[in-house]
């Protein structure tokens, strides 16, 4: 049986008696057609059953009107709140939008990459994988002058648009506030040195020891995928030592929660033995007893930020400088490490 046939803007214009091209700017919502008119004519496709037919305008534009995203992990409320930011612009200016995971593998990053390219989109938006060691793949982006924001685990690259926080001031100020709350074997708890954020969180915990007359000690220092599975393990392996610490910063609140939990039932008190801080302020640092001093990241403005100034790329390749923005983040302060009232 043969499908029927699509109906085209040629259909809805006989039927209402309208040229094709008043049909056209009225399905366009052209401020030259008519409020009235718009409402015949859109009224008119929808029960004719009219598709825009969206690949036959890319091919015309150039353009898909389509942004890649390829983020490390979707399962995260960091992640997930920056795609919300995203999705707010996406929808605002009419751009689609096709989300991938790199499952937290460089492999995997490269044939994300590789497909959204494919799909012709009009930009990307990128968050590395931990393993990513170079960014080779990029280049036929970058050959082909389809624009890129990195945002968070961004790149170090020669003409790469990036939305951070400073993860190295934010790092020292949560080390500062454990010190000052009396903490001197303060443990690290730090993801893949490879990526920005990570690496310049351990470097602020690292000069706060310093600029506080504390001798750093690399057997406080604990590198792993910051899961709560990875958080608990460290700590347990810590109270078989003789580390004896009275301070933890987490580079992320599920190790820190982790942390928490694994110190409460080894029978240490938080936060009069060991004094904990993480980082992200996700909905967790607020559920766990006592609640997780932590780092605020602004994931949604984040997202909205990296979004607009894509497109503002894409629609004006030569007016858009490549540069940095840095967004504030703060120190939430909670019981978890506060020692002294």
């Amino acid at each position: 049986m043969k499908n029927a046939k699509d109906v085209t803007i040629y259909d809805v214009a006989k039927a209402l008696n309208l040229s094709p091209s008043t049909v056209s700017r009225g399905l366009k919502d052209h401020p030259h057609i008519h409020k009235e008119t718009k409402k015949k004519i859109w009224a008119a496709a929808k029960s004719m059953g009219y598709q825009q037919n969206k690949f036959a305008s890319s091919l015309r534009k150039r353009r898909t009107e389509t942004i890649g995203v390829v983020v490390p992990k979707l399962n995260s409320y960091f992640m997930a709140t920056v795609i919300s930011g995203v999705e707010k612009i996406t929808n605002k200016l009419g751009y689609g939008l096709i989300i991938s995971q790199s499952q937290e593998s460089g492999k995997q990053e490269i044939s994300c990459v590789s497909t959204l390219f494919d799909s012709r989109v009009d930009g990307m938006l990128i968050s590395l994988a931990f393993d990513t060691k170079n960014l080779d793949h990029f280049n036929r982006l970058f050959n082909k002058d389809i624009p890129v924001v990195f945002f968070d685990r961004v790149a170090d690259c020669k003409g790469c648009m990036s939305v951070v926080i400073d993860n190295y001031k934010a790092g020292y100020e949560a080390t500062t506030h454990l010190i000052q709350q009396g903490c001197k074997k303060i443990i690290h708890l730090g993801g893949n040195l490879l990526r920005n954020v990570y690496s310049e969180r351990f470097r602020g915990y690292k000069q706060a020891l310093h600029d506080n007359g504390i001798e750093f000690n690399q057997k406080l220092v604990f590198i792993c995928d910051l899961t709560g599975q990875s958080g608990r393990e460290i700590m347990k392996k810590v109270f078989k030592t003789d580390l004896q610490p009275d301070g933890v910063f987490a580079a992320n609140d599920t190790s820190a929660v982790a942390a928490i939990l694994e110190i409460q039932e080894a029978g240490f008190r938080v936060p009069d033995d060991i004094a904990v801080v993480g980082f992200n302020n996700e909905p967790v640092s607020q559920v766990i007893h006592p609640n997780l001093t932590t780092l605020d990241y602004p994931a949604r403005e984040i997202g909205e930020i990296a979004a607009t100034v894509l497109i503002e790329k894409i629609n004006n390749l030569q007016s858009i400088s490549y540069s940095t923005i840095v967004l504030k983040h703060s120190l939430i302060i909670r019981q978890s490490s506060l020692r002294k009232n």
